[in-house]
């Protein structure tokens, strides 16, 4: 313990992959970096991990981030002289019947998507790359030949050589007990024996970290789950250049390892490890092996694999790994504290992970924003469902069974629902409504029709879904009529004080500083002009807004407006979310229904577009908001809890002679691509500025206000943009889901962030960016010719920048 430093820049807690990486790329990027191991590197999960390392992702960053691990493991051995038991050897994934056949297809696609080379092979060719297998059930294979495999414990001791190497100080058998944060400013950490004065830490901690970080009130979702293999003797026709094999109809994956196989998988009913607590001393340890319940994927192991019918077992290998509630691992800084960061829950892919998630944790500890975009990561994607480990557990568990399963388009998951409801879930059950649900909230996807027979249930599909013409009745009535959205479940919060509108007008990128009423749609950028928050702000007051967000981004957002708000302003962010319901009337007849249940004026004249008023309905203050996401005439309608059953009984009853009908967020989803509306999370985000996403009219540039990412606006504004927000449509026989690769005269320039059908053209609708890093105007869009690859197959598309459905415009704002 002498010689531990009395003060470093930042500590990292956790000597696994994940730490040593982070250590490694701080050191070289000239940070004052120590890292503390409790034991000894590698031994608390790392070292008994199977050490796959694939690339393919759904998200194009978090592919990317993989990426970068082959490539730093590709030139770590000869860097630091320590072997890391790289080979890239490719990787293979199996289709065994033809929905997972049109999976893998699409995987394809996306794989195209995201610049990888993963090609489709037959049965035949798929053997002889993988001679051993029996391929008399399989009927197409993918094959990425830069995937491949590392030995975990090398890899993590080659990270730390070169940690050190760059000025790093590693402390193996040093417990961290806690660390000193006092006035919510992080001082230092406490060890056995001594301290070290920080201003950054970052817990790479496996396990350990949701307990350790719990303590210091930051909340990290993760589960231990048992997760089992075998290492076989030799096998002969065993080579050192096998790929990895990965079947997921047969829930598992091999890869070679001293000329046998390592075999583990996914069952479907895992085993959680313990309660979340941990044992005492718990470091190289392995857990007691479960023959009985290894034993149906050893069955389906050896269907595929019959040599090993006869091959001796070396060893058989059973430790705990962190799983999430969403399969995804955790990055970032932690919301509940400043500069405390955290980097866990690898659900068994971190070594495939660590190269690039140590890259990210570092640039973002020292620079204070990730490299790219990495919303699907971030800590700040869970919400209040997540403090309670046993919802926690119920879905992790879930998201585990489905690590091999068929990844359904629109797939809902089922455990600890229903947890967040509105008011009238019970009311809206009954109407046939079938929820989705995120961040544990209860959200109408779509509403069958029940007495026709309709089944009030998602039967899921790679092809049209069994909820397709009922979210086309929805969409139909929206635009000929009214319907009602229950949007509840939207984010709510309220900022108040005397500095309230000098705060969000450096915050926000549109102009807020207007009058009271006035309803203001704006995104909030970073400093390089990218999009972390769209949203809307109301004025209710001199000194007080109301704004709101989606659903799966109250963390996020409210974090993001907390930490920004400038040092010394008098404003206070409140979190209403569960204090207030949302009805959404929307339709040409709106404005009829809502007349009638109100003594209010809702004239155009006395309640135009992009206002707010309070209005009664039912003896409820009803905050209405004349806004839209749907295309048409409509208005959110936001009150108290109390009141919801009284103030949609009402709408209902005055809606009759209408025909008005409730509506899902199916529904929404279509209606909004027809219009072109971005969706924060998937069509734009902090790598997109408003520029580039075309919302370019909804920033301030115009008037004499400083905002946060202005300058960067501007800069690219003056420059022009090297990519492009654009909406495709495609024969509606064509399915889009988002990622299938956009070609303009031949050549890859994108891919669809969104995808779904437009009922009103009976056309399929994708939006995406053309990108061209010489440049991308509305000409050099407009001038190209489209085609879409979609599972792997090229099909003709139409471009166009603006709105495919404009008819409504003139009652929106009339």
């Amino acid at each position: 313990m002498s010689d531990l430093p009395a003060a470093a820049k930042v500590v990292v807690i956790g000597g696994g992959i994940v730490g040593c990486s982070t250590a490694y790329h701080l050191a070289r990027m000239g940070v004052e970096v120590v890292l503390l191991e409790r034991k000894k590197l590698t031994s608390g999960t790392t070292f008994h991990a199977a050490g796959l390392v694939g690339q393919l992702r759904t998200s194009a960053n978090v592919t990317q981030l993989l990426g970068y691990s082959v490539e730093l493991y590709k030139r770590l051995e000869s860097e630091t002289g320590q072997a890391t038991g790289w080979k890239m050897n490719g990787g293979l994934r199996l289709a065994c019947n033809q929905e997972r056949w049109t999976e893998v297809k699409r995987q394809a696609t996306t794989a195209h998507s995201f610049g990888l080379d993963m090609q489709l092979l037959t049965p035949k060719e798929a053997q002889d790359l993988w001679p051993l297998m029996d391929v008399g059930d399989v009927v197409g294979a993918a094959f990425l030949p830069t995937d491949g495999q590392a030995n975990p414990s090398d890899i993590t001791l080659s990270l730390a050589k070169g940690a050190r190497m760059a000025g790093a100080k590693i402390f193996e058998d040093t417990k961290v007990l806690s660390i000193d944060i006092r006035d919510g400013v992080i001082r230092g950490v406490i060890v056995e024996g001594g301290r070290i004065d920080c201003e950054k830490v970052v817990v790479c901690a496996g396990m350990w970290t949701r307990p350790f970080c719990a303590a210091h009130g930051v909340n990290v979702p993760l589960v231990p789950v048992e997760h089992q293999y075998i290492v076989t003797e030799r096998i002969e026709g065993v080579t050192p250049t096998l790929p990895t094999l990965r079947d997921p109809d047969r829930l598992t994956y091999w890869k070679e390892e001293v000329g046998g196989l390592v075999m583990g998988g996914y069952e479907p009913n895992p085993k959680l490890w313990r309660d979340g607590s941990l044992p005492p001393g718990f470091h190289f340890t392995l857990l007691d092996n479960d023959f009985d319940h290894f034993t149906p994927m050893m069955e389906q192991a050896l269907g595929r694999v019959p040599a090993m019918q006869t091959a001796g077992i070396k060893q058989m290998i059973n430790g705990p790994e962190s799983f999430t509630p969403d399969g995804m691992f955790i990055l970032g800084e932690a919301p509940e504290q400043r500069n405390l960061f955290v980097g866990a829950g690898f659900n068994a892919f971190g070594i495939a992970s660590g190269g690039g998630a140590g890259m990210c944790l570092a640039e973002w500890v020292a620079k204070g924003e990730a490299p790219f975009d990495l919303w699907p990561a971030d800590i700040r994607r869970f919400g209040r469902p997540h403090f309670d480990s046993d919802w926690i557990r119920k879905r992790t568990y879930e998201a585990y069974g489905k690590h091999y399963s068929m990844a359904w388009p629109g797939e809902e998951h089922q455990s600890g629902r229903p947890c967040r409801k509105s008011p009238l879930y019970e009311t809206l059950k009954a109407d046939g409504a079938v929820f989705g649900e995120k961040l544990g909230w209860e959200r109408p996807n779509w509403f069958a029709d029940l007495a026709a027979g309709e089944e009030p249930r998602d039967v899921y599909t790679y092809g049209r879904p069994n909820w397709h013409a009922a979210v086309g009745r929805e969409h139909r009535a929206c635009r000929e009529g009214v319907v009602i959205f229950d949007q509840t479940s939207f984010a709510k919060f309220a900022l108040k004080g005397p500095d309230a509108e000098r705060a969000l007008s450096w915050i926000c990128a549109n102009d807020v500083a207007r009058p009271v009423g006035s309803l203001t749609y704006t995104q909030m950028l970073n400093d390089r002009g990218g999009i972390e928050a769209d949203l809307t702000v109301a004025r209710r007051a001199p000194d007080e807004f109301y704004i709101v967000t989606g659903t799966g981004f109250a963390t996020h957002d409210f974090d993001w407006i907390k930490r920004n708000i400038p040092a010394g302003a008098n404003a206070q962010l409140f979190d209403i979310t569960s204090a207030n319901s949302v009805l959404s009337l929307m339709g040409p007849r709106s404005r009829e229904v809502l007349q009638a249940v109100t003594r209010a004026d809702v004239s155009n004249a006395a309640f135009p577009f992009g206002t707010a008023r309070t209005i009664g309905i039912a003896g409820c203050p009803v905050l209405a908001l004349r806004v839209t996401y749907v295309g048409e005439l409509g208005y959110e309608l936001h009150f108290p809890v109390e009141y919801a059953t009284a103030v949609y009984a009402a709408l209902r009853e005055a809606g009759a002679p209408f025909g008005i009908r409730n509506a899902g967020y199916r529904a929404i989803e279509s209606l909004r691509l027809e219009k072109g509306y971005r969706a924060w999370g998937s069509d734009i985000g902090p790598d997109h500025t408003p520029d580039e996403a075309g919302l370019g009219w909804a920033v301030k540039l115009k008037r004499d206000i400083p905002f946060k990412g202005r300058e960067a606006v501007a800069a690219q504004r003056a420059q022009g943009v090297k990519k492009r927000m654009a909406t495709f449509t495609a024969d509606p026989g064509v399915i889009l889901h988002g990622r299938e690769t956009i070609y303009r005269d031949g050549r890859r320039v994108g891919w669809l962030s969104s995808g779904g059908f437009g009922f009103t053209l009976n056309r399929s609708i994708g939006m995406g960016y053309v990108r061209n890093p010489e440049g991308v105007t509305a000409d050099y869009v407009l001038s190209g010719r489209y085609e879409l690859e979609v599972a792997t197959e090229r099909v003709p598309a139409e471009v166009t920048l603006a709105p495919l459905y404009d008819a409504g415009m003139e009652r929106i704002k009339a």
